[in-house]
């Protein structure tokens, strides 16, 4: 049996190296024949599998010239069937020998799975029933040289279906309507905007100063300027420009890159809806946000309930408006409003639980906290909550009721942030000192503090009315009407470390057939895909073998389960955590925390089965209790520490104990 085993691997790749090869002589023999698929340049299209099935009665006995992919085939006697595939669905295609030419008829029974065709025939119903189409003339339109995934038990690993997107839509349908829906929703916001009389405008993406948020930007060099530029990390400050320039209601549906960390929620690069409205305050922000996206439920879903994140959301109108010191009175029981004192302030915050290490001592840093940290992750429906700390407002005004606190509001729904808005600072005085607090900050390591924008307080100084800002996150706008929980299910091409393979000269490596089976290969095998790459063994330090022995007793008290992982993210807060969620054959979830983000992404290992020791005792980690330990192997490369995980084979059940 264990033979057989070591064999299967070697078999598998022997045989996807003869698939290739198959294929790529099937090409040639019809570049040989003069049917090379390759030189047509189009093919007349007059209908697509959904409008046939859904007109089928005016339709039927009627010509229709289609275009698709082949997903399936079966027969291939003198009577053929297969699926096509186009951008609306499948038909079935029906073609008999003595229908055809039998020339073509011949060389479509050597078409594969994959290969993208033109039918010309007859919309008819088999015997059975089904709605179909009698072929009387099929094209090559393009040959598939690779296999799709299904020959090889389907495309479900998530790192194999982020890297090659293309593979996924085609086998995975409900991919594509995840993407149909993303635009759909994009477009309600363009036409609800356009029609409150909002000017869509593009600013630049090219910055000279970092600005708008507080994030790490990407810096790239210009150089015909010779000077060191940054992609932006908002839109806000170009859009509020315009607000002074005259233009009253504004709006950009843009890209924004930030150089962050990336979990479930965070990706590099993202899509924002940025507007500012003259003569306006955050309080109609809060009511267009929330018309807006109720709005855009009720028309895209066709209601306002909905499931996201593994909670029931009603995004019915007349959503709850909080203050941030109400939220943390109601949650924590700590009165910041009747606090005054910063160290009170801090002394506080560190009492609940608060870690206030690294932080401005102030007493609006510990009201963010106390919220940010205890009570943000409590938000499940729909909450609007307002009045946040100057200290972490940078751009918003002041409450004139109490100068600690700006108007500005941020919404959370499902634990998640929807989007953020101000009541726009118009006071030039007050933005330069702010800024000067965020240099300052800068100069003391946080690289997420803001600049200094000397043209932005230029601008400024010329006169901006009073108006309302809003900022919304359109990715997880889209996560939750598609109800998806990953933001990389709905961003088509999310930002990935290249694998090695990917380094080199991908045209060299397709010159060796022995060469891409290797990679088709490791791309099925499903294998979470390591941050730092290929091991090089060949500069490989191991520890030395423990001298000391330890007593059979002793040892069989460690109980070594495998567990299946069912959910895997970022911990908040830290660059390193993951947080598992395990099963591990009892029945119940258990969670454990590993520091193993440096080396794999959360997304790639749901779905492994992996080995834990599950008899510890409980350790506090980031205020979240880790039961046990996710069982890694480390060695060193050039003095640098390298991490694997062990990954079992999937046929090992949860909860099997390790001998």
């Amino acid at each position: 049996m264990a033979e057989k085993n070591q064999k299967a691997p070697q078999a598998e790749e022997q045989d996807m190296s003869e698939l290739l090869r198959v294929r790529r002589e099937k090409l040639r023999e019809l570049q040989e024949s003069g049917n090379d698929p390759y030189q047509i340049t189009k093919y007349p299209v007059d209908n697509d599998s959904a409008n046939i099935k859904a007109n089928f009665d005016q339709l039927e006995g009627k010509p229709v010239s289609i275009a698709g992919r082949m997903m399936s085939k079966r027969g291939m006697g003198k009577v053929s069937f297969c699926d096509l595939q186009d951008r609306s669905g499948r038909i079935q295609l029906y073609a008999r020998k003595d229908e055809m030419d039998e020339a073509e008829y011949n060389r479509f029974k050597k078409y594969d799975i994959g290969d993208i065709l033109g039918v010309q025939g007859v919309v008819f119903r088999t015997q059975r029933g089904e709605m179909s189409v009698r072929v009387e003339k099929v094209t090559l339109l393009s040959k598939s040289l690779l296999p799709l995934p299904e020959k090889y038990h389907g495309l479900k690993d998530t790192d194999a279906r982020y890297r090659q997107r293309y593979v996924d839509l085609i086998v995975n349908p409900e991919v594509k309507d995840v993407f149909v829906k993303r635009s759909k929703i994009i477009s309600a916001i363009r036409e609800y905007l356009d029609s409150h009389a909002f000017l869509e405008v593009e600013t630049p993406v090219l910055h000279n100063q970092a600005g708008g948020a507080a994030a790490r930007p990407f810096i790239t060099h210009h150089n015909a300027l010779d000077i060191d530029m940054y992609m932006r990390i908002a839109t806000e400050l170009h859009l509020k420009r315009l607000i002074v320039g005259g233009i009253e209601r504004v709006y950009e549906i843009g890209r924004i890159f930030r150089n962050e960390g990336m979990d479930t929620r965070h990706n590099p690069e993202f899509t924002t809806v940025e507007l500012y409205q003259s003569y306006a305050d955050f309080n109609d922000m809060m009511d267009l946000f929330e018309d807006l996206l109720s709005g855009a439920a009720k028309e895209i879903l066709g209601t306002y309930e909905l499931d996201w994140q593994g909670e029931h959301v009603s995004l019915a109108p007349g959503w709850p408006r909080m203050t941030m010191a109400e939220a943390v009175k109601k949650y924590l029981g700590v009165d910041f409003m009747a606090i005054n004192d910063d160290a009170e302030a801090v002394a506080a915050a560190k009492a609940v639980g608060v870690d206030m290490d690294g932080k401005e001592p102030t007493w609006g840093h510990a009201l963010y906290e106390c919220y940010d940290q205890k009570v943000e992750d409590l938000m499940i429906q729909p909450t609007f909550i307002t009045m946040h700390p100057v200290d972490v407002s940078p751009l918003a005004k002041r409450s004139p009721k109490d100068p600690r606190l700006t108007e500005r509001f941020e919404l959370f729904i499902c634990r998640s942030e929807m989007g953020n808005a101000f009541s726009e600072l118009n006071d030039p005085i007050d933005q330069k000192e702010r800024f000067l607090k965020q240099v300052e900050l800068r100069a003391k390591g946080d690289d997420e503090a803001g600049m200094m924008d000397y043209d932005y307080i230029n601008a400024l100084e010329y006169g901006m009315p009073p108006t309302g800002g809003l900022g919304i996150g359109i990715d997880r706008c889209c996560m939750m009407l598609a109800g998806v929980d990953s933001i990389r299910d709905i961003i088509l091409f999310p930002t990935m470390k290249p694998l090695d393979i990917q380094k080199n000269d991908t045209a060299a490596v397709s010159e060796t057939m022995d060469q891409l089976s290797e990679v088709l290969t490791a791309t099925l095998k499903g294998m979470p895909v390591n941050k730092l790459g290929a091991t090089d063994f060949s500069k490989v330090a191991v520890e030395p073998l423990f001298a000391d022995f330890v007593d059979f007793e002793t040892f069989s008290k460690s109980d070594f389960r495998v567990v299946k992982v069912k959910e895997c993210e970022a911990v908040k807060k830290s660059k390193k955590l993951l947080k598992f969620v395990l099963d591990d054959g009892s029945g119940e979830d258990r969670v454990i925390l590993s520091g193993i983000h440096d080396y794999y992404e959360p997304e790639t290992l749901v779905g492994k089965t992996l080995l834990a020791i599950t008899n510890l005792p409980p350790r506090k980690m980031m205020g979240i209790d880790s039961c046990g330990m996710i069982i890694s192997a480390l060695h060193k490369e050039d003095g640098e520490e390298r991490l694997n995980l062990i990954v079992l084979d999937d046929n090992i059940p949860a909860g099997a104990k390790l001998y």
